[in-house]
């Protein structure tokens, strides 16, 4: 077996390590100078254009045979995004499960390309999801395929989160997970050269990376009831966050307790998050929280729940995002500091995760709907600035919205000046709005 021919780990980090490189002069060009955003855009033609004229170009010398003929392609794997032992770890697990003949196997389920990486034992330790074969992206193996990038206004699927951009959104939920309070698995932006995929004329693979979770089930085929309050709290706090557009039965696993099953006492059991492409959406829409009518979101936070969450500092947030996902846009960037903004002061005020997801939650009464208390709190603080701009910008995005069936409220559309000022009349209007309930109540 030659490992060192048939995989290589890169790390773009300067305290990184490269096993299986073959040398330096033979390191793979990296994505990190590239515009994500319009890598994304590109069709089809281009994009395997872009494979042959930028990919296979190295800034350094290239590595030629000594007898004058080239090695076959072999795969490689390298971080583009992604930093912390786990990530490093799981991306070397990766790259010897490669360097060993392993074949990524498809996974059946969901609208785009989903695949697992099993390692020399037959264990899965992985699962990867390549960009070009989200939803609707061009190369979708699910017969889900759109030829520009644009959002996902297809029924059931959120209509704020663009085509193609599901995967830097796993790598930001992993990002604000701070110290695994949440359990999402180590994640990472990765890019695979000559692996096989659904796509075999694909020399070149964007995708994310996630650690593989062990479990036996998910949280819809056991019921909420077996589910410890811990566990939901710190799922609903992150979805809270991230205004999670997708938090169902499904993306919740029940982890193994050990190699014989599960612990005897399964009213302790903890749930895994997984699947966050669907979070940070450009403007405030329609979360879905499973855990909502769960008897474990009524019930109080704790004491270290309440001290993560009076931690928690949006404008740090805010900070790591705009580093470390560049591609993400500012205007979901916003929606981010906005629910934890909300999140902290309904915390402090003695809400549960249930009263505050039902105050982000839309109203429905047959096909009419209404918007969330969230949501008419921001347009009172949009409409409380006195700024003709903003308000012109506004009524222009409430028309275009309606127009197109969208709906919802938008940050992006103000400049610097015009974000910190509705922060600050938000900030004092979101408590008085929590004072007020507590009085009723």
């Amino acid at each position: 077996m030659r490992l060192f021919r048939m995989a290589v780990a890169i790390d773009q980090q300067p305290h990184g390590f490269k096993p299986f490189s073959r040398s330096q002069r033979c390191k793979l060009q990296s994505f990190g100078h590239l515009d994500y955003n319009n890598f994304l855009e590109l069709n089809q033609t281009t994009f395997l254009a872009f494979q042959a004229e930028n990919i296979h170009r190295s800034f350094s010398t290239p590595c030629l045979p000594v007898n004058g003929v080239e090695d076959p392609p072999h795969p490689r794997i390298e971080i583009v995004r992604g930093s912390g032992a786990p990530v490093h770890a799981l991306v070397v697990e990766v790259a010897v499960a490669m360097a060993s003949g392993i074949q990524p196997i498809p996974l059946p389920s969901g609208l785009g390309g989903a695949y697992v990486f099993p390692n020399t034992n037959g264990n899965n330790i992985a699962v990867a999801k390549p960009v070009d074969e989200e939803p609707f992206a061009f190369n979708s193996p699910k017969g889900f395929k759109s030829n520009n990038h644009q959002m996902l206004v297809q029924p059931d699927l959120k209509r704020s989160i663009r085509i193609g951009e599901t995967g830097i959104r796993e790598l930001a939920a992993y990002l604000l997970d701070h110290g695994g309070f949440s359990g999402v698995p180590p994640t990472a932006l990765v890019k695979f050269c000559h692996a096989t995929f659904s796509d075999s004329s694909a020399t070149v693979k964007l995708a994310s990376l996630q650690r593989f979770v062990g479990h036996g089930f998910d949280a819809g085929e056991l019921g909420p009831s077996l589910f410890s309050v811990d566990s939901v709290h710190k799922i609903g706090i992150l979805d809270i966050r991230l205004m999670n557009l997708d938090r169902h039965a499904g993306n919740m696993l029940v982890m193994k307790q050990d190699n014989n099953g599960f612990d005897n006492d399964v009213s302790t059991t903890d749930l895994v998050p997984i699947d966050h492409g669907f979070c940070l959406p450009e403007w405030l829409e329609d979360p879905y929280f499973e855990w909502l009518h769960w008897p474990q979101a009524s019930v109080p936070f704790s004491e270290s729940e309440l001290d993560y969450i009076s931690n928690l500092d949006p404008s740090k947030d805010a900070d790591i995002l705009r580093s470390e996902v560049p591609s993400l846009r500012e205007s979901s960037i916003r929606v981010l500091i906005v629910c934890t903004v909300f999140l902290k002061q309904a915390a402090v005020a003695g809400f549960c995760l249930a009263d505050i997801a039902q105050m982000m939650t839309r109203g429905y009464c047959g096909s009419d709907e209404s918007p969330s208390e969230l949501e008419n709190i921001c347009l009172k603080v949009k409409a409380s600035i006195n700024n003709e701009n903003v308000e012109d910008k506004d009524e222009e995005e409430r028309e275009t919205n309606t127009n197109s069936g969208i709906g919802g409220i938008s940050f992006g559309n103000m400049n610097k000046g015009e974000w910190e000022l509705f922060l600050e009349i938000y900030d004092k209007f979101v408590i008085e709005v929590f004072e007020d309930k507590k009085c009723k109540n």
